[in-house]
């Protein structure tokens, strides 16, 4: 197997996109990614896109293909790839195994989604094609349902309230406004959030993500090439992908999601380091109380703890674990397919030294892209090329 680096990135802007559609939000992201390698596009030699509701929000599908059209990579395999919120992250792991293996030289990850111009109708109609719909959708049971089910479960077990879970909000907005990309950053009070809509008991408006629009793409390579033809190259240490349960009656804890620990757990072993020695982590916050779980599952504090991390201020830029200094979902948005691409841009930028919301001398970072109820889950442990 051979070893992968990043080369380019390019990402639109998410949020409200009347202007542009599917195919156009996916070409934008695609084709700054490929300025930014700085490659003949004809080098691509295969193409994978993360997507997962375009059949039903835009009567869209074989978008893989019709983005390789538009590109001019004429023959080249186009793929689309699908794992509910997760599908982004999906699209890379596959560009890096196509690398790593052989089956060619530089591969291309898209990611995209168009939500915005849908009723709240039929997006919560969409999105519940990610859980089982013979059970759980069946009971009538939405993802605000399912998160507010497991805030109360977590705060059943380990005391977690209001206080700690607008830390996460607050945070999270407030990082995005530096971050030019977000569609949602905002600077909240306690009472803001305490005060906004009730969506799911006890999630409010200001704990969930915002429906948005946008692409991300990644380029990758093989990290010999990279070292000596990419200035600015990140190298991949692991990506890894998990499943976990598709439904609730298969989880073991209402606080945890199993493919999260899974995965985490192979992601650090392949990169060889520890959560010791990352410097920051952009996590799967779809809504607020995910980012205090998702946080715990992925090692980097001890179980029970994220909440009480979260309101002495540990997870901020700056302080022991910056989490989401991009101002992760609950700030940039969840144009579903698209995110764990964002994800992985966000930490390019960071590794670089030019993101900016800054970690400083950031070597390591972590992406976490999380699908369904859990089914679906990637991690990436990401490493400065030049450290």
């Amino acid at each position: 197997m051979r070893e992968v680096s990043i080369v380019g990135v390019g990402s639109t802007p998410f949020g409200k996109m009347s202007d542009r559609s599917i195919q156009q939000l996916a070409i934008e992201a695609a084709v700054a990614a490929i300025r930014d390698a700085g490659i003949d596009r004809h080098e691509i030699g295969a193409l994978y896109l993360g997507n997962f509701v375009a059949g039903p929000l835009v009567n869209q599908e074989i978008l893989a293909g019709l983005v390789a059209d538009e590109l001019q990579l004429p023959g080249v395999p186009a793929t689309k790839v699908e794992g509910a919120c997760a599908s982004g992250g999906i699209a890379l792991r596959h560009a890096c195994l196509a690398v790593a293996t052989g089956e060619c030289d530089v591969a291309l990850a898209v990611g995209v989604e168009k939500m915005s111009h849908a009723s709240n109708a039929q997006t919560t109609s969409a999105l519940n094609c990610a859980m089982d719909n013979r059970s759980d959708g069946a009971t009538g049971l939405t993802f605000p349902g399912f998160f507010g089910l497991m805030w109360a479960a977590h705060a059943a077990r380990y005391g977690t309230g209001r206080e700690h879970v607008s830390a996460v909000v607050r945070k999270n907005k407030a990082n995005g406004l530096r971050n030019p990309l977000a569609q949602q950053g905002a600077s909240l009070s306690d009472d803001d959030i305490a005060a906004s809509a009730l969506i799911a008991d006890p999630l409010r408006l200001h704990d969930c993500c915002p429906v948005s629009d946008g692409a991300a793409a990644v380029l990758v390579t093989t990290r010999d090439r990279a070292r000596t033809s990419h200035p600015g190259y990140v190298d991949m240490l692991a990506c890894v992908q998990t499943s976990g349960p598709p439904r609730i009656a298969g989880f073991e804890s209402p606080c945890s999601f199993p493919a999260t620990v899974r995965a985490a757990t192979l992601a650090l072993q392949r990169a060889g380091i520890s959560t010791r020695e990352l410097d920051f982590v952009e996590l799967h916050d779809c809504f607020s109380i995910a980012e205090i779980i998702d946080s715990e599952d992925l090692g980097l504090m001890p179980r029970g703890q994220g909440h009480r991390w979260a309101l002495e201020g540990r997870t901020c830029v700056g302080a022991d674990m910056p989490i989401n200094p991009s101002g992760g979902l609950l700030a940039k948005g969840h144009p579903v397919g698209a995110t764990g691409l964002g994800q992985i841009y966000e930490s390019v930028l960071q590794l670089r030294g030019c993101h900016p919301n800054q970690v400083r001398d950031a070597r390591f970072g972590l992406t976490h892209n999380l699908g369904g109820t859990g089914v679906a889950c990637t991690v990436s442990i990401l490493a400065r090329g030049d450290r």
